[in-house]
Parts: C-alpha cells; sequence; structure tokens
C-alpha cells in the first residue's frame, strides 16, 4: 500500500489560510480573539514552512549523497538509466525515481512518498538488502530488483527479464524425467498359469502406454517385467499433484482374485538423461524396499517423496534368494575374526531372538568369538534374555561397552531387526566395525545404513526370526537348540500377533522348521507373560483411549511398571476393540515423546509415524518427538492421521 507521508503539507497550508480568514472575521467581535488566532495561523504556517524546507533538502542532500557515492555517475545519469530506478530512505519510503520507474511501474504517475514494498510484490525490504537480487512481477512484467546501499539512502535498480525468465521457466520444465516402471507383483500371477501372467502383463503394458500417451513420452519396454517412460518436468509436476493415479488404475487389474501392483522409481531435477536413470534405479530400489505399490521420486537435492504404499508387500515365494544371502554371508564370516550381533535400541523378542540364533550359528558352525551386544536394562525382551541365560551353559549377552573394548579390525557386526543407524543399540559400536551384514524387515527409510557388505532386506518378511530362520537353515544348523528355537519362535510370534498379521507360507514354514529343532509354544506363550504393575498400567491405558476416524487413541499417564512395554501392548489391545483399525499410544520416556503406532493392515501406521520423523512396518511403526509435550504430539498425530486417511480417500 501507498504511505505518502509528505502530502499532508497543502493541507496545513490551507488549514493556516483558513484560520487567516477566521482571524480577519474575528477582528469585528474581540480583537483579543483576532490577535490570538493571528499568532496560531503565523505559528502554524511556520512550522510547515520549516518542515517543507527541512524534508527539501533532505530529499535533495540525500539524492546527491547517493548520486556520489555511485562511482563515475552524475545526476544526470540517474535519470537517464534505460531502467526504472528509485532512490529510498532508511524506512523505505521512495524520495526520487526517474521517469522510466514513474511509466512502469505507476502509470506516468509520480512515486515519490510511497514505501518501495508497494512495487516489491509483498516482499520485504529485508530481501532487497541480501544482495542476491529479489524477483518481482509489476503489471505482467518480470523484474529483479537489486539494492545498492549509498549510506542515509540506497538505490534500487528494476531490471526486467521476462523474456529471460520465461525461456528459463520453459527449460525447467521440459527437463527429462526418467521412470523405471516394475511389475512387482508377477510371481502371484505367474504362479497360477502363463496365460494369467500374459494377461496381467498384457493389461499392464497396455495401461503404462496410454499413461505415456497422455503426457506424450517416451515409453519403452527395457525388461520381462520392467519398463522406462520418459516425461517432462511440468508433467511430473501435475502428477505429483494427483498423487499418481496409474497406481489406483494398475490396482484395478484383476486376475483370479489377485490385484497386480507396480513400483516407480522417478527422478526429478538432472539435466541429462543418462543422470536421470541412474537416480531412477536408485528411486525404485528404495521403492521396493519399502514394500512395493508405489512411487519413489527422487530429486536432485537427494530427498525422496513417497507416493501410494498401501498394499501390503507381496510375499516372495522362492526361497533362493535366501539360499544365495547365506553363502554370501558364510564368506563374509570366513574372514573375520569375532562376530558381534547387535539389534535396535529398546531391543524387542524379534530383535533379541533373531540375534541369539545367529550366535549360535557364528560361535558353533563357523568356530568364532560370537556374542549379542545388548543393553539389559532397556530391553523390552527381559524375560528372553533372562531364560536364556538360565538354558545356556555360557553368558553370550555382552554390553556396548565391553563390545567397544574388545573389537578388532577384523570383527564384523551383524545388524539385525534394524537398517538406520540413529536406531542402532551402540551407534559408536557400528562406526568403529570395518565390516558389516544387515538382516531386516522394516520397509526402507531414506537414511539407510549403506555401507553393508549383505544387505538382507525383505519387507515382506513377517519378522527378523522368520529371515533368521531361513538363512540358519541354508546354512549347518546342527547347533542350534531348543534355546534359540524358543526364542525365533517367540520373535516371530510377536510381530505376527500370535500368527494373525502378515503371516505367509514361508511364515508358517519358519515356524513349523523351529518346532522341528525343539521349539515349545507354552514356552514362548510364557514369554509374553506380565507382572502385575505392567499389566495394571496396560488396562489403564486401553481404559483412556478414544476413537477417531477409525483409529484408538491414548495417552499414557506415568506409572510404576515399564512404560514402553505397557504401551507396547496396549497398542496391541486396542486393536481388538469393533470399529478400530489402527491404534496410537503416546508416552513419556527418556524426556521425549513416544508414539507406538500398530494395525491390522487397513492403515498403513508406517506412512504416519514416518511423517513424525519415525519408521517401521506396514502394521507396527514408532517415532520419537524431543522437545515437546504430550498434548502438541497429539495434535501433530492428529493432523497426520487426517493427511493420511484424506490421501487414502482421494487416490
Amino acid at each position: 500500500m501507498r504511505k505518502r507521508k509528505w502530502t499532508l503539507t497543502p493541507w496545513f497550508l490551507i488549514f493556516t489560510a483558513i484560520m487567516f480568514a477566521m482571524a480577519v472575521v474575528s477582528y469585528e467581535y474581540s480583537p483579543i480573539v483576532f490577535y490570538i488566532e493571528l499568532g496560531v495561523s503565523v505559528l502554524s504556517l511556520a512550522v510547515v514552512l520549516v518542515i517543507s524546507l527541512r524534508f527539501a533538502s533532505y530529499v535533495k542532500g540525500t539524492v546527491k549523497n547517493t548520486v556520489e557515492n555511485i562511482k563515475g555517475i552524475n545526476e544526470d545519469y540517474l535519470e537517464k538509466f534505460s531502467y526504472p530506478v528509485a532512490v529510498i530512505g532508511k524506512q523505505g519510503d521512495i524520495l526520487w525515481c526517474n521517469s522510466r520507474f514513474r511509466k512502469a511501474m505507476c502509470g506516468g504517475k509520480g512515486a515519490e512518498g510511497d514505501n518501495i514494498k508497494a512495487y516489491l510484490s509483498g516482499k520485504d525490504i529485508d530481501n532487497l538488502k541480501k544482495g542476491e537480487g529479489c524477483d518481482v512481477a509489476v503489471d505482467g512484467k518480470e523484474y529483479t530488483v537489486y539494492y545498492h546501499s549509498t549510506g542515509e539512502s540506497a538505490v534500487c535498480e528494476f531490471i526486467e527479464n521476462t523474456y529471460y525468465k520465461q525461456i528459463t521457466r520453459e527449460y525447467l520444465a521440459s527437463k527429462p524425467c526418467v521412470a523405471i516402471v516394475v511389475f512387482d507383483n508377477a510371481e502371484d500371477f505367474s504362479d497360477n498359469s502363463d496365460e494369467s501372467f500374459s494377461e496381467a502383463m498384457l493389461d499392464i503394458e497396455v495401461c503404462l502406454q496410454k499413461w505415456a500417451e497422455q503426457y506424450s513420452a517416451l515409453y519403452k519396454k527395457i525388461g520381462n517385467n520392467r519398463f522406462m517412460i520418459i516425461f517432462k518436468e511440468a508433467d511430473v509436476e501435475k502428477m505429483a499433484a494427483d498423487k499418481f493415479p496409474i497406481l489406483k488404475n494398475i490396482r484395478e487389474i484383476t486376475i483370479n482374485n489377485h490385484s497386480a501392483s507396480i513400483s516407480v522409481g522417478l527422478c526429478r531435477g538432472y539435466n541429462s538423461i543418462k543422470e536421470s536413470e541412474i537416480n531412477a534405479r536408485k528411486a525404485l530400489e528404495m521403492a521396493l524396499g519399502r514394500g512395493g505399490d508405489q512411487v519413489a521420486v527422487i530429486k536432485k537435492d537427494n530427498t525422496y517423496e513417497f507416493f501410494g504404499g498401501k498394499v501390503a508387500a507381496a510375499e516372495k515365494a522362492s526361497k533362493v534368494r535366501m539360499r544365495v544371502i547365506a553363502n554370501a554371508i558364510s564368506r563374509v564370516v570366513a574372514d573375520c575374526d569375532k562376530v558381534f550381533i547387535m539389534g535396535h535400541k529398546f531391543s524387542d523378542l524379534d530383535c533379541v531372538g533373531a540375534a541369539i540364533g545367529l550366535q549360535c550359528i557364528m560361535e558353533k558352525t563357523f568356530k568364532r568369538y560370537s556374542k549379542v551386544v545388548i543393553n539389559r536394562e532397556t530391553s523390552m525382551a527381559k524375560q528372553l534374555i533372562e531364560y536364556t541365560d538360565e538354558k545356556l551353559d555360557t553368558d553370550i549377552f555382552i554390553s556396548p561397552e565391553t563390545a567397544l573394548s574388545g573389537l578388532t579390525q577384523k570383527s564384523l557386526l551383524i545388524i539385525v531387526d534394524t537398517h538406520l543407524k540413529r536406531s542402532l543399540e551402540s551407534s559408536e559400536l557400528y562406526e568403529k566395525c570395518k565390516k558389516v551384514i544387515i538382516i531386516d524387515h522394516h520397509r526402507k527409510a531414506v537414511d539407510y545404513i549403506n555401507n553393508a557388505l549383505v544387505f538382507c532386506h525383505e519387507p515382506s518378511a513377517s519378522s527378523t526370526c522368520e529371515m533368521c530362520s531361513e538363512i540358519i537353515s541354508c546354512l549347518d544348523d546342527s547347533p542350534l537348540s531348543y534355546v534359540q528355537a524358543d526364542a525365533m519362535l517367540a520373535g516371530i510370534t510377536l510381530d505376527t500377533k500370535n500368527f494373525a498379521v502378515k503371516t505367509g507360507v514361508r511364515t508358517f514354514e519358519a515356524a513349523a522348521y523351529l518346532r522341528r529343532r525343539g521349539a515349545n509354544t507354552l514356552t514362548v506363550k510364557g514369554m509374553f507373560s506380565d507382572n502385575i504393575e505392567t499389566y495394571r498400567e496396560k488396562v489403564d491405558i486401553v481404559c483412556k483411549a478414544h476413537v477417531y476416524r477409525g483409529c484408538a487413541i491414548s495417552i499414557a499417564p506415568s506409572g510404576n511398571g515399564d512404560i514402553r512395554l505397557a504401551s507396547a501392548q496396549a497398542a496391541d489391545e486396542m486393536l481388538n476393540l469393533k470399529g478400530v483399525d489402527a491404534s496410537f499410544v503416546l508416552f513419556e520416556d527418556n524426556n521425549q515423546i513416544n508414539i507406538s503406532a500398530r494395525s491390522y493392515g487397513n492403515v498403513n501406521v508406517q506412512i504416519i509415524m514416518e511423517k513424525l520423523g519415525g519408521g517401521g512396518h506396514q502394521t507396527m511403526a514408532a517415532t520419537q518427538l524431543k522437545n515437546t509435550t504430550k498434548e502438541f504430539a497429539y495434535q501433530q498425530l492428529l493432523s497426520e492421521i487426517d493427511s493420511t486417511l484424506d490421501d487414502e480417500e482421494n487416490s
């Protein structure tokens, strides 16, 4: 808005003239009033004249000072500049402008007295002072405004570059964006018959061709189940705004009760097609690592954006990959002297059970010094640890500090049930260990550990214990006793919620294998028993829950039991409530707000927790929020639930 600070002067002059007239008229009635009014009029006139002269001197001096501080330019040249120029004061008020400025910015009218902000498209003057130029638009034309300080004032130069900015936008909008598409659940169709697979593949190809044709994109089949499509940047922007409806179109392809799904790795922002293709493959790997049925978009700054991911990862029927991984692990172990097995912070039954099974094989099959690195105080699997200590002759558990003191140059670290550095029991141990193997089933996160010699990642697996039982079965498993079998069966039971969630053929095969190795279901059941304090706290959390959009939410009070364990169990328990598709428990521990999330698959809790800085799996996830309160964390959770559920309803 314009703020003319000096245009009151004419009004003061008119007011003074009126007072003179009133003084003359009043002389006939009262000479005293006449002299008073005359004195006020003269004083008012004097004040107006002094202020006007001082301001005129200020403007003249400021402009002169400005001109003198611009080397090689005199006052006449400021007027002759071929682009709009304005001289502004300390507060941003325009003191002087050339004729180009009047013509281009204010329709030929004078701009003196206006604030420069009126010509900056609403931007603050601080944007000008950064020295990099400020982009503005006036009357359909685009300018870059440069700010030059001259001490008491400043010169603002408006350089018109509408044409060049338009060319830049067109160039950026036409940048190639390579998309690599894979038919990620092809095995579901090929297992039935070749005809089913061929029909599904044909329908998918037709759908992808229509997708490419819609945006005049280049389409090419590059493998049996793989396709490459090259879009323009502007088209990708439209698809992202629409949440990539191609995912829904593909899911509508149903043959023999199987719905098709694709994974897409898409790259944005690179100049060359080669760079874009390399990064598109990287994005595709991330999409598959997160369970498929989604689009993973990688940008030039190496950040990701994900769309879709609502369908559970399809179980891979073949065990060939696990046999290959088992052979790779054997070669790495043969070249080390010590093996340390470590999981995530606040380790659970799945984490500890997988570590116990691997420790036995490393020590007795490969004859290597092998220990499980764990913090007993914070572990959520204390009963399993105590059971193992009681049944085994040797203590297989050591603290992170003890592991660090015994580390050698040839030591191997096996990380189980996580692939994130921030979640490790000891990030220092990971940093100092040069050889790393990762075995995990959680959906892949952006900041995953990327220097592992063997990265065994299977998001379709029910648990890490299921994966480890398959790996162990491919090795010499003769040393495996009922103790290790019990531990791994407990891990599978926990992550599948008593074989109710994420259980496939391979899950039951792994359970049957462990049962043959001596696992006892009654012993496993005993590992889930609670003490009376923890049980009371769990019940209290469940009783305080309320349902919001099909999600049971409870804020846990502080209690005497194990709040972390009670909250996790309460989240599981709330799924049994009628009309509940997901559950969330907020609790405070270690001066931070934690959220445990659970679902039966209808709601992808991993997406919700990921938006809050956490992660996990489609049916089991969590996050930790620092420097916040339960109330604020609760409001954040509601906001992300709304955002996720609204996206699902609109897709």
